[in-house]
């Protein structure tokens, strides 16, 4: 509840107000707003006149990329840009997609074809030296040369083979020599024209032998090829090391009739496959090369690569890989390569071409882009001024405006009349400005009437204070006593706590004897039933004990009858100890006729002698069970009598138990008389604890109250201090709003 002493004041400050705003017809504000507006400007005076000149100076001052019309200007330029650009270069990088695939595939068949017509080549020469080999005369010469006894039949038969080598070489300028290597070192190697294989030490060449090894038996690098292809091994006679660039064949031959072993080596000029190259174009910077598969050129569109590691490792790499490849080459230019592996020798052809050069023919549409995107950011760029003097310039003259209202001239006015955004921007801040000065007369009257007020709630805030003085110290007072008066209740409520306390003590105590006397009752009962469970239970283990004492006689008798069992089959041990003996001595006599009988004899005799241990170990253990059972005996002979003096203890040790369990029940009557006593004394005490618990509340209750009028009272001394303070502040806060009013200009 509010004090009427300040209702009342604050309802005549409220009337005295409503009736100083009615005197302003234009006014349509009400007290609540006005009483905001003055506290707002008592506690944050931020705006003056020099406020708004320093704004002025920041608004004049923007970034120009910070201004609207810029950026709309740079929105519009980039979109149309963008766009442009981005169609344009998904159209060349399309066209550029589609050119290289039709132009790869296109080379792709070109380097199918060329190594096509190379295993042609290559068959022809193949099929050459077969014939050359196989000719009736050549093998002829052949076996002449085989069975040459001296060294004029082998010179003349020499010269024959030389001479049908040399005559093929003749009518084929390609070849350049032929070699025929015997496989028998004994024998001499047959060789007709220059250039291409040393024939010194040639079987001792590490090129050599791997040649001899894969012509025998050959697995492809780059393809399988067919069956007589892996006959006949290529190579290039670079492998001497000697910077020779030539191709040879090399072939394992046998003549007719005689079996004599040979190695055909044909070299051909490296010509003979670079102007298969001449006639294939890719395009310009484009290289054709076929590679070996340790990565070596056999021969080039490029005669300086003949003979030397391929730059274009990834032919190598490619093995099985017989499709396009886009790769780099040294110089990290990108490349496209297509492959063929050839059939008759285990080569591979690659077709190189720089990309650049696949797609020249899109590149009008690159150009036909940046074309367009220029055009189109100079249509942006006027389109972009346009939109500019449409939308900036009104926008900065209404700057200037707002910045003039700002600096405290508030009769400034746009005339921007358009129907557009800005139009209504424009008429919007003329109603602004209208409302803002009809709003700083009305504060400004306000003010006045503030002020007034000010001097007369100073001098009604002050007597409050006196008051308020006078009312704290009655209220001490009180306070004082409802201190005493719950302190004297709260000793009384602690003694009947205590006293509640011993009773619970008492009451738990009863509790456990009651519990205790039951427990020792049903104890003597279930003692009396054990009892007579254990004496029923000795009565079955002595008849149990006799029965063990009769088993025990019967499984003596068992054991004697064993015994004698053990005694015949020792007796027939013997017997057969004698019997192998015998067996032995007649064995003996036999001579070689009994050994194997003898060897009989033995094994049943060392049976007999198992058997006899055996015998004897089973007598031990015999003799030993019939101990213990003897022992048994005698033990089970004097439990007997001790279960039958167990059993009348039994009877006395129930009989007691019986008489305690009906004294227990005597006790448990008594004990539940004395509880119901305790009861009755407990509740009495409830009653009183509950008493002063009541007493002491209502003290404790009346002493909180007190000091509770007692703090309030001091607060309202403190707030009527306050009131007085802020009574002085806000005549000066009216005075200091009516001379920023001042600055303010209205027309």
């Amino acid at each position: 509840m509010g004090d009427p002493d300040q209702d009342s004041i604050s309802e005549k400050h409220n009337e005295r107000r409503f009736s100083m705003n009615k005197k302003n017809k234009k006014s349509a504000i009400t007290g609540n707003k006005e009483t905001s507006k003055i506290e707002g400007a008592v506690k944050t005076p931020k705006f003056n006149l020099k406020n708004g000149i320093d704004l002025r100076g920041q608004i004049k001052r923007v970034n120009p990329m910070e201004s609207v019309g810029v950026k709309i200007f740079l929105i519009f330029l980039c979109a149309i840009v963008i766009v442009v650009m981005a169609l344009g270069l998904l159209s060349y990088s399309k066209a550029k997609k589609t050119i290289k695939n039709n132009v790869s595939e296109a080379y792709r068949q070109t380097i199918i074809q060329t190594s096509e017509k190379l295993d042609i080549t290559l068959k022809q020469y193949e099929n050459l030296a077969l014939q050359l080999y196989f000719d009736a005369q050549m093998q002829e010469d052949l076996k002449s040369l085989v069975t040459a006894q001296s060294s004029y039949e082998k010179f003349e038969a020499t010269s024959a083979v030389s001479k049908k080598l040399s005559s093929q070489i003749t009518t084929d300028s390609n070849i350049l020599s032929v070699s025929l290597i015997p496989e028998s070192p004994d024998q001499d190697i047959v060789t007709s024209g220059s250039g291409g294989i040393k024939l010194d030490n040639i079987r001792e060449q590490e090129w050599y032998k791997k040649i001899v090894d894969n012509t025998a038996s050959y697995e492809s690098y780059y393809s399988k090829g067919d069956g007589d292809a892996a006959k006949n091994i290529w190579f290039s006679t670079a492998v001497q090391g000697d910077g020779d660039k030539n191709i040879a064949m090399a072939r394992s031959l046998k003549t007719l009739g005689s079996g004599t072993g040979y190695i055909v080596i044909l070299v051909l000029k490296n010509t003979l496959l670079e102007e298969s190259f001449a006639s294939v174009q890719l395009g310009d910077g484009s290289r054709i090369q076929l590679v070996t598969p340790d990565g070596t050129v056999v021969a080039s569109s490029d005669s300086k690569d003949d003979g030397k590691p391929s730059e274009f490792a990834f032919i190598q790499a490619s093995k099985k890989e017989n499709k396009s490849l886009d790769e780099k080459d040294t110089n990290g230019k990108e490349i496209l390569a297509v492959f063929n592996p050839m059939i008759r020798a285990d080569w591979k052809l690659a077709g190189v071409v720089p990309t650049d050069e696949l797609v020249k023919e899109a590149r009008p549409i690159l150009l036909t882009t940046f074309i367009a995107a220029a055009g189109a950011a100079l249509l942006a760029i006027v389109i972009g001024i346009w939109m500019v003097r449409m939308i900036a310039r009104p926008l900065a003259r209404l700057k200037d405006l707002m910045v003039q209202g700002a600096g405290g001239d508030l009769s400034v006015r746009t005339e921007y009349v358009s129907k557009d955004e800005i139009g209504q921007l424009s008429a919007s801040f003329n109603v602004m400005m209208e409302r803002i000065t009809e709003l700083v007369s009305q504060t400004t009257e306000t003010a006045r009437d503030v002020l007034e007020t000010a001097g007369e709630l100073g001098e009604a805030s002050r007597k409050t204070a006196i008051s308020a003085k006078e009312i704290a110290a009655a209220t001490e007072e009180i306070a004082g006593g409802a201190g005493s008066l719950a302190l004297e209740a709260e000793r009384g409520n602690e003694l009947t706590d205590v006293i509640a306390t011993q009773m619970q003590t008492v009451i738990y105590a009863n509790t456990e004897m009651d519990e205790a006397a039951r427990g020792v009752g049903e104890a003597s009962a279930q003692g009396a039933k054990q009892l007579t469970d254990l004496l029923d239970q000795t009565s079955r283990t002595g008849e149990k004990t006799s029965a063990l004492v009769e088993r025990v006689n019967h499984l003596k008798e068992t054991v004697f009858s064993v015994i004698k069992v053990l005694d015949v089959m020792k007796s027939i041990t013997q017997q057969t100890n004698i019997l192998s003996l015998n067996a032995t001595i007649e064995a003996a006599r036999a001579g070689e006729a009994g050994k194997g009988f003898m060897v009989v004899a033995g094994e049943v005799r060392q049976l007999a002698d198992q058997s006899k241990q055996s015998i004897a170990l089973v007598a031990g253990i015999t003799d030993k069970i019939m101990a213990e059972m003897n022992e048994t005996e005698a033990v089970l002979s004097e439990v007997a009598p001790l279960f039958k003096e167990q059993v009348s203890s039994v009877k006395s040790t129930s009989d007691i138990f019986l008489s305690v369990k009906g004294q227990m029940d005597e006790f448990i009557t008594s004990l539940e008389s004395v509880t119901t006593a305790i009861s009755s004394l407990n509740h009495s005490q409830g009653v009183l604890s509950e008493a002063m618990g009541n007493v002491s509340a209502v003290a404790e209750q009346s002493s909180a109250t007190s000091q509770e009028v007692a703090s309030l009272s001091n607060e309202q001394q403190n707030v009527s201090d306050q009131l007085v303070s802020l009574s002085g502040k806000l005549e000066s806060a009216s005075g200091q709003l009516k001379d920023k009013l001042s600055l303010f200009t209205i027309k």
